[in-house]
């Protein structure tokens, strides 16, 4: 990997005495370097560096004054440390890349933060620490690079860290259009100690977002916090006697220690914090960026977003570290010290991806004659029938035509016309799979349920008569989504279960995403979030990698759209608005806006949940256009029940009760069993909230009724209500 020039600050500690040099690379052959030394008095140096902890742990961090009581200590840790010299040489240099080489008695000192009266050192150098040891290393084999790197992002491997979880998903996201130069694997929740060992010498570059522990009494012990202990100092010592380890690992880790404070350090930080870095450097890691303590969620996102950044763009690691510290000082302001949060050990000059040219070669364009052009087009033209002959779904040209017809009125929402040109591409050719699913999905959004499951298990008849698996699969999923709109959760799952095995027999990973993602909402609807966030993550990174197609896009929509609902149903309110804005701009560029209905009621029940009723209303009512537009009964019938929520929430009980009884009138007219139940629940707890005890009662038990079949957890929470009129 290229190399940018650095310059060297080498420092020996001998008793009380410093030696030091400042030497640039192009020095280092030469036979005759120049030192300077002088006595330090450690017990002043340790409580200098004793007040930069303290200053760093103070809970006010917007208080201007904290910066410039940082920039006194740490001026006097300069003018401590340094010969003149040494400080001469430091402010005149022209190169940004410091490599500190320092013994490991002096790890202590928070180097980083040396201010040199107008600037900190790691604000003004791109800074980086080697560490000198007494300690033998073992002989290491370091990795070897490719063109292609290899990414491993562990988050939230505790499943107690939201926000952890959020930072790895978007460094994930954020190497999407490094698409060809790295691949990203994304692990999160209920990461264990195997799973690291067995993994972890297979990538290049790290990145983990959790909690870390440091060991007081046994240095040993420090490590990643995981779902069944910790990672240890001493695991990464044994894995690094066989194997290569990653180039670069990022520990934006937390401390979670029992014995400080959360968010706090003590005294020995640095000595704590080199323990682990330590074991990995020994192991065969050149490079670890770790940090000292805790800070808050957004600043810790926004650093290691803004280092990636540009560490992709070909900047060097030290360079892109203090550009991500610059991007704190910026956002936050120097006096947070979030910025100081940082240490890189390593060379900082290294850079790991190779930088793009400025300039583009030009090319001297021949132009061919015209007979060779003719000849082109003619032979492009002959491939172009030839495939399309082979390509189409029938050897119906007609059908085929028609059935372009029916999906854009299916967009449009002309469902009666659909089902009319439906039924007459079938008369021609009842072997046209395609046009099953369209007109199974026209009748069921029309609340005909018997139409509805008639065509989807035409679908699957067809299918199985032609041998085509990939139609069979999808036949399955929608089959498991009738069922399970209609609050047969087991029957959805069988049909999910069976689409998802033969999707991955087949290698057919569009079904497969469809189906982990179906099974994924399966799996919301039964409370069981965290799996579902499991399901979501698998089926996100199938459609991401393959995004350029519209159908792997559409369905990253999708799986946004269902890690807000996740993020929703945690209450991260923030975290589930942003996964809604990214779907929704994904569905804009395949110009699906009908699928936005959804996007504008979770949005319109994010509002509800802070408070902010009418921009809910707003929303809401957005959606209830796109539905009616559609025809989309369905649909509407849920719309009018949220709608009428909303209402209740905000004590309109007349508009609440128009809402509700036309949701009932609707769930009713398509036969919907859970849009019944929950309709005849909602006027339960709006005539509760009026007063009216017995017409209360009398919807609770009608919802009661119809839940004892469909659903228990909402049958015993109906069982609360009623007797809580008693």
């Amino acid at each position: 990997m290229p190399q940018e020039s650095a310059i060297t600050l080498e420092i020996i500690r001998e008793g009380d005495i410093l030696k030091m040099s400042v030497s640039e690379h192009r020095e280092l052959s030469a036979t005759l370097r120049h030192y300077s030394q002088h006595k330090v008095d450690f017990s002043e140096v340790d409580k200098l560096c004793h007040e930069v902890t303290l200053l760093l742990n103070k809970p006010d961090l917007s208080d201007p004054s904290l910066s410039k009581s940082l920039e006194k200590t740490a001026h006097a840790l300069w003018d401590h440390l340094l010969t003149r010299s040494v400080k001469e040489k430091l402010r005149q240099s022209l190169n940004y890349n410091l490599l500190l080489e320092i013994d490991e008695e002096l790890i202590f000192i928070p180097w980083e933060l040396l201010y040199d009266g107008d600037n900190f050192l790691s604000l003004s150098f791109n800074l980086g620490r080697l560490v000198r040891t007494q300690s033998k290393a073992p002989s290491l084999d370091y990795r070897s690079l490719s063109h292609v790197f290899k990414m491993l992002v562990l988050a939230n491997p505790t499943n107690d860290l939201k926000a952890s979880y959020f930072e790895g998903l978007n460094i994930r996201n954020q190497f999407d259009r490094k698409h060809r130069n790295i691949r990203i694997d994304f692990k999160s929740t209920n990461i264990d100690k195997l799973y690291v060992k067995k993994n972890i010498c297979d990538y290049d570059i790290v990145h983990f977002a959790g909690h870390c522990e440091y060991g007081y009494h046994n240095t040993k012990e420090s490590g990643w916090v995981l779902s069944d202990g910790n990672f240890s100092v001493q695991d990464i010592l044994r894995l690094g006697s066989g194997s290569s380890l990653p180039t670069l690992i990022f520990s934006n880790a937390c401390h979670s220690a029992p014995l400080s404070k959360e968010g706090l350090i003590d005294r020995d930080y640095q000595r704590k914090n080199y323990s682990l870095a330590g074991a990995f450097l020994f192991s065969g890691v050149r490079h670890y960026i770790g940090s000292i303590r805790k800070i808050e969620d957004t600043a810790s996102l926004a650093f290691a977003k803004e280092f990636y950044h540009n560490l992709t763009l070909g900047k060097s690691l030290g360079a892109s570290l203090r550009l991500a510290r610059l991007r704190l000082v910026k956002d936050y302001g120097i006096s947070s010290m979030h910025w100081a949060n940082y240490l890189l050990y390593g060379d900082p000059g290294f850079i790991l991806f190779k930088p793009k040219p400025n300039t583009k070669s030009k090319k001297k364009i021949v132009l061919p004659k015209k007979w060779l052009i003719r000849s082109l087009l003619i032979s492009l033209l002959t491939i172009a029938l030839i495939s399309l002959y082979f390509l189409l779904p029938t050897i119906n040209p007609s059908a085929y035509i028609l059935f372009l017809k029916s999906k854009a009125l299916f967009a449009k929402g002309a469902n009666q016309e659909v089902i009319t040109i439906g039924k007459n591409i079938i008369a021609k050719d009842k072997n046209f799979l395609d046009i099953y699913p369209i007109l199974a999905d026209t009748y069921h959004k029309l609340g005909d349920r018997d139409n509805a499951i008639k065509y989807y298990f035409d679908y699957v008849l067809v299918a199985q008569k032609m041998n085509d698996s990939k139609h069979l699969a999808a036949a399955y999923i929608s089959i498991g989504w009738f069922y399970h709109l209609d609050g047969e959760y087991r029957k959805a799952k069988e049909f999910y279960d069976k689409a998802l095995n033969l999707s991955r027999k087949l290698k057919d990973k569009l079904n497969e995403a469809v189906a982990l993602r179906k099974l994924a909402v399966w799996n919301i609807d039964n409370n069981n979030n965290d799996l579902a966030l499991e399901l979501l993550i698998k089926s996100s990174e199938i459609n991401r990698q393959r995004q350029h197609l519209n159908a792997y896009r559409y369905n990253l929509a999708c799986d946004y759209f269902d890690i807000g609902l996740v993020f929703s149903n945690k209450n991260d309110f923030a975290a589930a608005e942003e996964f809604y804005r990214k779907s929704r701009k994904l569905f804009e560029k395949v110009n699906l806006k009908n699928e936005l209905s959804d996007y504008y009621f979770n949005l319109g029940e994010l509002y509800s949940f802070e408070k902010q009723y009418e921009k809910a209303l707003v929303s809401y009512l957005t959606g209830l256009k796109i539905d009616r537009d559609q025809g989309n009964k369905r649909s509407l019938a849920s719309d009018y029940n949220m709608i009428g929520e909303l209402y209740l929430e905000m004590d309109r009980f007349i508009e609440a009760e128009s809402n509700f009884n036309q949701a009932l009138t609707i769930s009713e007219e398509i036969g919907s069993r859970p849009g019944i139940a929950g309709t005849y629940y909602n006027l339960g707890i709006l005539y509760k909230k009026l007063g009216r005890k017995n017409r209360s009662k009398e919807n609770l038990r009608k919802a009661q009724e119809i839940y004892g079949v469909i659903d228990p957890s909402a049958y015993e929470e109906t069982k609360k209500e009623i007797l809580s009129l008693d």
